[in-house]
């Protein structure tokens, strides 16, 4: 019941009107309180000068971002042109070697970046993996691969280990964590296939030409091995037709965003405001319920744009790499919630689903939801702020199913029965609603801090009840309907699409 209910035409412009408002009246006054904040001394660390003709500053409070568009800007657009320069060669040359090529490439681009002994120490791990793998033991697989995850999580091993890295530069720190943590998940994805499938024999050059591919090997997103081997194999590869236009308008949606990421950051400081919890505090309730909301946006804008850059290296390579991740906006459950839609198949391949089954059962979904989130403590980092993030959202994800039991238990599956299937699919969008709040305050606690969290759930949960509540949850309520709307049509389009292939 729910998404393939259709609700009048007439409602469902209400809600269009409202949302449009009420984005309208947060994004107001947000800009008023950017405006406002500009010469604070507060901002002056992290609201820098930017377009001086128009008397714009730029919010530049993420590093990595920063990095990314300035000083590393060409390094990165010299290594992937260099990359998809060699492989396009390859291809016409011999096309058997492209795989190769790959790795050579992308060990010679490692090598340059973060020196020869840190390459020697990655191949230290994946040959430790690889030796694992040879012994046919799953558990052994992964706890070794765990093992070697927690090397770069945690002291003292972290520290020896990354004084292989040569010099010293802006972006080492974040090239030596997403270098290292990408490889263990990768060889441990590859020794994980070796014992499902020891008919294959994959050798140890297997492993170096998947984990030294160059596009995913410092951020990902990561493709489990048996996907990737697959996919690189094939010596005479061939594109579907309206491929290259896919290619080309993904590189374009990369382009405008990253340009409209650049403007909005010269008119919104959604960064720097929450830092100054003083001004925040000032904010009209719609502004910071505003601030909230954009911060996860960015975040999700800031991963698409970064695997939509890699992603289209890697469809010129004929790979068919993970999708960039679900926007937050179109989220209103926790199982579909996630920032690194490769990391999400990984964890959810080799461990989620395979202690959870059908995620049906209680304890089942519960013991696979505190094993996952366990391993996803390790990879971001054993800390506080980790442990409450992963337990919020281990709760938020438990707690859905326990709600859903409910709402199949006899009387309550009586009472939805009773009701048309419009009233049913209003119903469950109320709930939606209020899931969707809980999912932005549970990512804002890593995505920005805690005491910003606690700002918002204090201003809109308590001083601001009733009527800051009800408001902001009507206004969600209107957007969940929409999102509701545009995956039933998409339902709809799909099954056309099906039996239309049948009738063919």
């Amino acid at each position: 019941m729910g998404i393939k209910t259709a609700l009048p035409t007439a409602e469902l412009g209400l809600y269009s009107l409202v949302l449009s408002g009420a984005l309208a009246y947060a994004g107001r006054g947000l800009l008023e309180a950017s405006q406002d904040g500009a010469h604070r001394k507060a901002f002056r660390e992290s609201v820098r000068p930017g377009w001086e003709y128009i008397g714009r500053k730029m919010d530049v409070a993420d590093f990595e971002w920063v990095m990314w568009f300035t000083s590393f800007r060409n390094v990165i657009i010299f290594a992937l042109s260099g990359h998809v320069l060699f492989a396009k060669l390859c291809t016409m040359v011999a096309p058997q070697l492209r795989s190769w090529m790959y790795a050579a490439y992308g060990a010679l681009a490692v090598m340059g970046t973060m020196g020869p002994w840190y390459l020697l120490l990655l191949l230290g791990h994946c040959v430790g993996l690889y030796v694992a793998s040879l012994l046919g033991q799953p558990w052994l697989c992964l706890g070794l691969g765990l093992a070697s995850l927690a090397s770069f999580k945690m002291d003292p091993l972290i520290s020896w280990q990354s004084g292989f890295v040569t010099g010293t530069f802006d972006l080492q720190e974040v090239l030596f964590h997403g270098g290292s943590s990408f490889t263990v998940l990768r060889c441990t994805s590859f020794a994980l296939e070796s014992c499902a499938h020891p008919d294959r024999h994959y050798s140890l050059a297997d492993l170096l030409k998947y984990n030294f591919y160059l596009p995913f090997f410092f951020f990902g997103p990561i493709m489990t091995f048996d996907r990737f081997h697959a996919q690189v194999s094939q010596v005479e590869p061939v594109r579907r037709e309206g491929e290259l236009w896919h290619i080309r308008a993904q590189a374009g949606l990369s382009v405008v965003a990253i340009m409209a990421v650049d403007i909005f950051f010269h008119f919104f400081y959604i960064l720097t405001i929450p830092s100054d919890l003083k001004f925040a505090n000032r904010l009209p309730d719609s502004a910071l319920a505003g601030l909230a909301y954009s911060n996860l946006v960015y975040d999700w804008v800031k991963a698409a744009v970064l695997f939509g850059v890699v992603n289209t290296v890697a469809c010129l390579d004929h790979l068919d790499p993970p999708q960039p991740p679900k926007c937050i906006t179109a989220l209103y459950v926790f199982a579909e919630t996630h920032f690194d839609r490769g990391i999400n198949d990984w964890l959810c391949k080799y461990v989620y689903d395979h202690i959870g089954g059908e995620h049906s059962a209680v304890i089942p979904e519960l013991a696979a939801t505190v094993a996952t989130f366990a391993i996803t403590t390790l990879w971001l980092g054993p800390c506080d702020i980790v442990y409450l993030w992963s337990f919020l959202n281990c709760f938020g994800l438990n707690f859905e199913l326990w709600v859903q039991k409910l709402a199949e238990w006899g009387p309550l599956a009586r009472i939805e029965a009773s009701l048309s299937v419009q009233m049913s699919r209003r119903i469950r969008a109320l709930f939606g609603a209020m899931n969707f709040w809980a999912i932005i305050m549970y990512n804002l606690v890593s995505l920005n801090s805690l005491e910003f969290t606690q700002l918002v759930a204090r201003r809109l949960l308590l001083t601001g009840f009733p009527q800051t509540t009800l408001v902001i949850l009507f206004v969600t309520y209107c957007g969940v309907q929409l999102v509701k709307e545009r995956e039933r049509n998409l339902a709809l389009e799909e099954e056309q699409k099906q039996d239309k292939e049948k009738l063919e």
